[in-house]
């Protein structure tokens, strides 16, 4: 029948401890940061901008969170600190040749390749997926790995 004396439970038996925290996955959300707007997280399509805090956006995004000042509307945290258009910079990207993007998805199922980047850097080819840094010059808009920029070691733009 069990309990009936000839077993003892233990403590760890009878209590459960705290039940752990689901974490979301680091290469999901790297992937999500480089290939969505982070304002009205769509897929990213040109002409991408950027503000200063890195965040990538699509324009018309912007200008349309720019143009609806109704009261009702809450101010989006994404984008709180964008006053207006000077506030981003377009970029200069430069397409992977490697990524195939939609062109492998053409029958009904849906696949998605996060193991390739839609944009590389064109000075040492990293792959723009979250895994390494990337910066982008204020007064061109092109965009570079932090690697190529240790050494270029110019705030010159190379094209």
């Amino acid at each position: 029948m069990g309990c009936d004396g000839g077993t003892i439970p233990k403590r760890h038996e009878l209590v459960k401890g705290p039940r752990k925290v689901e974490k979301a996955d680091k290469n999901a959300e790297l992937v999500a940061r480089w290939s969505y707007c982070a304002l009205s997280q769509e897929k990213l399509r040109r002409p991408i901008v950027a503000c200063e805090l890195g965040r990538l956006y699509n324009k018309d995004a912007i200008i349309e969170f720019l143009l609806d000042k109704s009261a009702d509307k809450t101010p989006m945290e994404a984008a709180s600190h964008i006053k207006s258009i000077k506030n981003v910079t377009e970029l200069n990207l430069a397409d992977n040749p490697a990524w195939s993007g939609d062109k492998e998805c053409i029958k009904g199922d849906k696949c998605d390749d996060f193991q390739s980047a839609r944009f590389i850097c064109p000075v040492v080819g990293l792959e723009m997926n979250g895994r390494h840094r990337f910066c982008f010059l204020r007064n061109c808009g092109c965009v570079f790995s932090e690697r190529a920029l240790k050494e270029i070691k110019s705030e010159v733009c190379h094209k």
